[in-house]
Parts: structure tokens; sequence; C-alpha cells
């Protein structure tokens, strides 16, 4: 739990702890102290009440007519103060003190251990105890101001211990703001932004680490540039090579199959029996020429140079009808897709040939639509059917695994979706790299 905890609250725990160790602490001394306190406070009162007992006691032994002296000197005194004078004659054996606790709460009462100093000297005439002179002390201004205190204590260290945490929770907010844009930063980075930097904020410390996710970023940057540079040419290269070998392909077995099918049909002609072994030559011959002619459209197609990118799409989408008539197949092109250069047309003409390819192999499906749309910065193209759909973890095959290299080499990326009931193949590519390529 201590590990879910924010680090702002973290700091206020302590300050929490520490005022309630001063409570407790404040409440421990009064509990030691406080008996101690009281009677120190009467010390003074309580000897002047003995010297005045002992006084008294001198005066009554040395005059003659020791009555009148006593009755003047308990008229003199009253019974209102702390020193009171009572008769031997009363029943009560040993006075109280005075104590008011109007103003202070009973708890606070009830911890502290209040003694009863009260005391009662003896007033004798010869060998008789005629009275006593009492010290009845008021503690009531003492508990009012250990009260006070006990307040003062309390107040001024849980005032000091919250502006102590106040001052650390400011001075965490302003730390952590920059270890959040540091955070953010890094997590730009991890989704490939390499061109945000983060602010230089905070402390040194964070200043440097901020410092050093920038130049983290640059060093990625300049890495992915590398990257998308080298899939570049291996793409180019891979191109190259297809249209090689398509040319090699078309020039040496055309003429060949040409001939093959020429002489077949001659062949054929002269032939009147329909099972003929020239007419199986012939219908051979037309097999290897569409095989041939769909091995050089996978490799190179014509399509693109001949009637542009949007035509090409839906010619190849005419195709897939032809080659499995349940599928409805439905387009929606820009028409700007013509105004792109080779390497994106290629691209994108290779993403839609792969998606519609699988579609027809492995979907099951009843619809095929593609939809591409050019903004200003960016070409988007998705491949939707509402066919079975693909398993949870299922990977990218050889196809959509180049396909997502050839889109990654253009800065792009390539998404294999299941939303709605329909799987989606969407690809994304910017104008911007292609633009600088």
């Amino acid at each position: 739990m201590w590990k879910r905890l924010p680090l702002r609250f973290r700091l206020f725990l302590p300050t929490i702890g520490l005022i309630a160790a001063s409570g407790l602490f404040g409440i421990f001394a009064l509990q030691i102290f406080s008996p101690g306190q009281f009677e120190s406070e009467s010390d003074d009162a309580a000897a002047l009440v003995r010297t005045v007992t002992k006084g008294l006691n001198a005066a009554l032994e040395v005059a003659a007519n020791p009555e009148p002296t006593l009755d003047g000197f308990a008229e003199g005194i009253g019974t209102g103060d702390a020193i009171r004078y009572r008769k031997a004659d009363t029943s009560v054996s040993k006075p109280g003190i005075r104590l008011s606790t109007d103003g202070v709460p009973g708890w606070f009462v009830g911890l502290l251990r209040i003694p009863n100093i009260a005391t009662a000297h003896p007033v004798m005439i010869g060998e008789r105890h005629i009275g006593d002179i009492l010290f009845v002390p008021d503690l009531t201004p003492d508990l009012n101001e250990k009260w006070l205190g006990f307040l003062a204590i309390v107040l001024s260290g849980s005032a000091l211990l919250v502006l102590a945490a106040i001052s650390g929770y400011l001075t965490t907010s302003l730390a952590l703001r920059p270890l959040t844009q540091l955070g953010a930063g890094l997590a730009r980075m991890r989704q490939g932004d390499y061109d945000s930097t983060i602010p230089l904020l905070g402390p040194p410390e964070i200043r440097k680490s901020c410092e050093e996710a920038n130049q983290l970023a640059r060093k990625l940057k300049q890495l992915a540039q590398d990257n998308r540079s080298m899939l570049r040419k291996i793409v180019s290269l891979e191109d190259d090579e297809r249209r090689v070998l398509a040319n090699e392909l078309h020039d040496e077995l055309g003429p060949l199959l040409f001939a093959i099918r020429a002489n077949a049909i001659a062949l054929s002609e002269s032939s009147v029996d329909p099972e003929a072994p020239a007419n199986r030559l012939l219908e051979a011959a037309e097999a290897v020429q569409h095989a041939s002619r769909r091995i050089l459209e996978g490799l190179s197609p014509l399509y693109l140079e001949e009637l542009g990118l949007e035509k090409s799409i839906q010619t190849l989408l005419q195709n897939a009808h032809a080659a499995l008539p349940s599928v409805m197949a439905s387009s929606r092109l820009d028409p700007r897709l013509d105004s792109l250069d080779h390497l994106l047309s290629q691209t994108i003409y290779r993403v839609v040939q792969e998606a519609v390819t699988n579609v027809i192999k492995h979907a099951q499906a009843s619809a095929l639509n593609v939809a591409a749309k050019m903004s200003d910065h960016a070409v988007t193209i998705e491949v939707s059917d509402d066919g079975i759909g693909f398993a949870e973890n299922v990977h990218l095959g050889r196809g959509l695994t180049g396909m997502s290299d050839r889109s990654r080499a253009l800065d792009g990326k390539l998404d294999l979706l299941r939303e709605q009931g329909r799987t989606i193949v969407r690809c994304w590519l910017p104008l911007v790299a292609a633009r600088a390529d």
C-alpha cells in the first residue's frame, strides 16, 4: 500500500505523526510534572501561613489575655482568602483546595494530577488546641495557565509542522513538475516522436537528466533516420530486382510460350479429336501463359505505369472479384492518388494487393472495401472485410511483414485491427518524408 501512495501524501504522513507525537508528549509531561509544579507555585504562600501561625502562637503565649487577641486575629483575616481561621470544634478534618474548571475541558483536567496542597496549622493557648489557621489555595489560575500553555505548545508546534509540510509540498511539486515533463518526453520518445524537446527545469540533477534525455532523443532520431534510409534502399533494391527479374522472365519466357502456343494451335487445328494430345498441349500452354502473367504482375505490375494508381487498384479489385465471385468488392479512392511518386505508389499498391490477397485466401468474406484518402500531410489506406477475422495472438505473415517494413521505410505505420465485426488493414504514410526524398 505504501508503494501506491503519492509522494505528496507521503510527506504529510510524518507531519501528522509529529503532531500526534507532540500532543502525546505534552500529555506525558503534564502527567509527570504537573503535581510538582502545583506544589512549587504554592510554596511561598504555604511558608507564609506557617510563619503567621508561628507568630500567632508566640503572641498568644505571652499575652495576658489571649482570647481577645485571637478573636481580633480571626476577625482580621476573615474567611474568603487563602488564609482562614477555623475553630477547633468544627467537624472538618482536612481542608480542600479551591478549583474552578470553567473554560477548561474536562479531559484536560482529568489528565492532570492535582494534589491537595491545603494545610491546617494548629493554634495553641498553652496546652489547649483552640483552632487552626488554614491554607486553602485557589489553583484555578494555575490550571488556566497550564491549559493555555498546553494550547500554545501544541498549536505553535503544529503550525510549524504544517508550515514545514506545506513548504515540502511546494518544493516537491516544483521538483515533480520537471519529472512529469521528463516522463511525458520519454513517453513521446517511445512512440517515435524525437522532435519535441524536454524543457530544462527544476534542480540541477533533474535538468541534467532532461538534457541526457534530449541527447538520447537526438541520437534515436538519427538512428531512426538511418534505419529508414536503409529500409528505403532495401525496398528500392527489391523493386529493382523484381523489375529486372520480371523483364528477364518476359523477354525469355514470353517468346518461348508464344511459340509453344502457336505450335499447339497448329497441331490442334490439324486434329479432329478433341482429346488429342495437341489440344491438351494447347490448354497447358495457355495455363502457363496465365501463370506467367500473374507472376509478372506480382513482380512488377505494369498497371501503375500504364493506368496510374487509382485505376490499378480498381483493376486489382476486378480481378479479385473474378477470382472469387462471392466477394463483392467496392472502393472509395481519392483521385489525387495518381499524383504520388513511384515509391509511394508502389508501396500503396503492394499494401492493397497483399491485403486483398489475404481476404480472398483466408477471410471467408462476402464484402471487401478499399478506401484511400489524401490530406496535405499523409495518405491513409484501409482495406476492410466482413470475414472471420483473426486470432488474438496472430502474427503478421511474410506478406504483411514486408508491407510493414515498406511502411516504416517511408516513416509510416501499418496496423491490423478488428473493429465492429470487420477486419481492417490500415496503412498511414506521410507525404512530407516522400517529398523530402
